[in-house]
This record gives C-alpha cells, sequence and structure tokens, in this order.
C-alpha cells in the first residue's frame, strides 16, 4: 500500500524536472556518468500505463461507506455506514488508510491534493483513466465536506487506531469502536485544517469545467476551512496526541501547511488576499528552510513549486524566491546534477521520489 500515491506524486514532480532542467545542468554532462551508456529507451520495460491504472484502481478498494454500482472491485461491499453517528454527524464515506479500518483525515485530504495536482497538470494525457481519476477525488471530496460541515470545527478521525490496529479485519465485518475526533476553535488543528482546506481548493479546479456547481461548493468549503486553520492556531497532534500518534503526528508543525493551503487558494481564487498573505507571512511560515522531504507531513517543497509556477506563468515577481527554493529541490533529484543526492530503481525512477511517494496517504 505504500506507493498508492506514487504515479500521481511522481507526475507532478517530474512536471517540475523541464523548468529545472537547465538550472541543473547548465554544463556537458560527463561521459562516465552509467546512465549514458545504456543502450535501450529509459522506461522501456516498464508499463507506466499500466501502473497509473492500477494506482487510481487501488483507492476504489479503499472506499468506505455505500459503494456505488460503478465499483470495479466487485469484491468489496459497504461498510462503516454508521460512522459518525456517535457524534450525531454523518461521516460516511471517505478512504480508510492502508491495511486498516481507520480514516485518518489528514493524510486524506493531503492525497486528495495530489491527486487533484495530477489531474491539474496531466488530466489531458490521462485519456480513459481521466474519469476515474476525477471519480477518486470526489469520493474524498464528498467525504470532507461532510467532515467539515459545521463551522470552525473539522471532524478529523473516524476509529481508534491502536484498538484497530490490534485486531485486523475486513471493513466489512469490523467490530472495532468507531470513535470520532474533532478539532474546534478550544482544540485547534490549523495542519489538518489547512490541509483539508487545500484539498478542497485544489479539487474545485478540478471540477471547475465540468461541474461547476460542485466546484464552487469545494472553493467556498475551503475558503472556509482555512480561515478556521488560520484563525485557531495549533497542531492538531497537541490535543488529539494519544489518537493520532505516532501514526499521523504532526511533526513538522502547523506553518507548512498553512502556506500551503494559501499557495492553493492563490491559485483556485486569484484573489490577491492569498498572495498578499504569502508575502506577509511567508518567511514566518517556513518559506525559506531547506526541506528535502514532501510528504503528508510537510509541505514546504510542495508549495514553492506550486508557487513557482504562479511566479514562471503568472509573471509574479513577489514570487520569486520560490522558484530559487523549488529548483534546489529538484536538482537534489535530477541525475547528474552536481548535488544530485538521488538513487535509482532499474527503472531509472529516483528511488527518493518512491520514498516521498511512501509517505502519502494509505501508506504503511
Amino acid at each position: 500500500m505504500a506507493c498508492a500515491n506514487f504515479s500521481f506524486t511522481l507526475l507532478v514532480l517530474c512536471s517540475c524536472f523541464a523548468t529545472s532542467f537547465l538550472v541543473c545542468h547548465g554544463f556537458p554532462v560527463h561521459h562516465k556518468n552509467p546512465l549514458h551508456h545504456r543502450h535501450q529507451p529509459l522506461f522501456a520495460s516498464h508499463n507506466y500505463r499500466d501502473a497509473l491504472t492500477k494506482s487510481i484502481l487501488f483507492f476504489e478498494g479503499q472506499r468506505s461507506g455505500k459503494l456505488p454500482s460503478s465499483q470495479r472491485m466487485t469484491w468489496r461491499r459497504d461498510s462503516g455506514l454508521t460512522d459518525g453517528s456517535t457524534m450525531h454527524v454523518d461521516l460516511v464515506g471517505g478512504y480508510y488508510d492502508a491495511g486498516d479500518n481507520v480514516k485518518f483525515g489528514f493524510p486524506m485530504a493531503f492525497t486528495t491534493t495530489m491527486l487533484s495536482w495530477s489531474v491539474l497538470e496531466f488530466g489531458g494525457l490521462m485519456k480513459g483513466e481521466l474519469q476515474n481519476a476525477r471519480g477518486a477525488i470526489r469520493w474524498a471530496t464528498d467525504y470532507l465536506l461532510k467532515a467539515t460541515a459545521h463551522t470552525d470545527t473539522i471532524y478529523v478521525q473516524v476509529g481508534d487506531a491502536n484498538k484497530d490496529h490490534a485486531c485486523w479485519e475486513r471493513p466489512e465485518d469490523m467490530d472495532t469502536p468507531r470513535s470520532v475526533f474533532k478539532v474546534d476553535k478550544n482544540s485547534p488543528g490549523s495542519d489538518v485544517a489547512a490541509e483539508t482546506a487545500a484539498a478542497l481548493a485544489a479539487a474545485s479546479l478540478v471540477f471547475r469545467r465540468c461541474d461547476p456547481t460542485y466546484a464552487k461548493l469545494l472553493l467556498r468549503r475551503a475558503i472556509r476551512v482555512f480561515q478556521f486553520a488560520d484563525k485557531y492556531r495549533g497542531s492538531y497532534s497537541y490535543g488529539l496526541k494519544k489518537f493520532v500518534c505516532p501514526f499521523y503526528c504532526s511533526y513538522s508543525g502547523y506553518e507548512d501547511e498553512l502556506l500551503w493551503g494559501a499557495a492553493w487558494l492563490h491559485k483556485a481564487t486569484k484573489n490577491p488576499t492569498y498572495l498578499n498573505y504569502i508575502q506577509v507571512n511567508g518567511q514566518t511560515l517556513g518559506a525559506a528552510q531547506f526541506d528535502n522531504t514532501f510528504g503528508w507531513d510537510n509541505k514546504h517543497v510542495g508549495a514553492r513549486i506550486l508557487l513557482s509556477k504562479a511566479f514562471l506563468v503568472q509573471k509574479l515577481q513577489s514570487l520569486h524566491d520560490y522558484k530559487g527554493h523549488a529548483d534546489n529541490f529538484i536538482c537534489s533529484l535530477i541525475p547528474g546534477a552536481p548535488y544530485s543526492s538521488a538513487q535509482y530503481t532499474p527503472g531509472q525512477v529516483p528511488a527518493v521520489l518512491i520514498s516521498i511517494s511512501s509517505n502519502v496517504v494509505l501508506s504503511s
């Protein structure tokens, strides 16, 4: 399950390689580089189209709730149909995490953001898988809308992870507690809230043309959820530590999610309010930190890459520094670059990208 979202993370990060390639390779490549002694095309023996198909299909196997007639994994059945009832809310749906029956909102929201980003960048190349990818996103956003239905409250987890991990069983047969955990203004969770806002904002762009009414709903909710994240600051790991740790603790803090969420809202709304927010708060939110990881916990790299595109495409000079930081990260991945720290699999896929994607939701 570790590579559930590998194809999508790989696609998004590879899209940044083109703009950074000349920056990293403004020099002749040394002929002793073993990568240049191959006598067959790269990726020749690896079927990445099939990998993409299976990556999307995987999410259908992780579905919770009332399954649709279009469900392709027919051996799965309805489950978790009373989720949320203990708190008198409807939390049916969403995705189970890894091989467990817990629904962790923090990494689920990140996966939704990455799925959406992948569709935005590469939807035109997905062909027959585009509709399935949209379906995977909508299954998550329908749940996130339920989880954020109440103002200044987000239901961030269903299931007691400790008790769930002690009993490995099919979700159709589970008899472990379906406990519900939330963040609110008294017990804030800026990290999970801002990530949820990012997911809703990114998904609104996916549905902007094919379902504009739904897209507007997602964007309105994203704006409201981000306001909550920013106004009531704190890490959800503090108030819910014994329930979310060590599973999905927010080790990097909540600042990266606030920057990431603001970046997605800027992209989705074009409202100068978010650009101003980034300009004013960027440094305090860790914009200049030299992170070399990107996953469900730390979003600084993703925010820099997203804002770099705004600098390049929209000519927003105030975002120039983000491109420099993004270039440094991408250069650490590209083979043959002076400061490359990546190792490679036989298919020439940077192993570092695999480690990045292993931190995505539904990982184990």
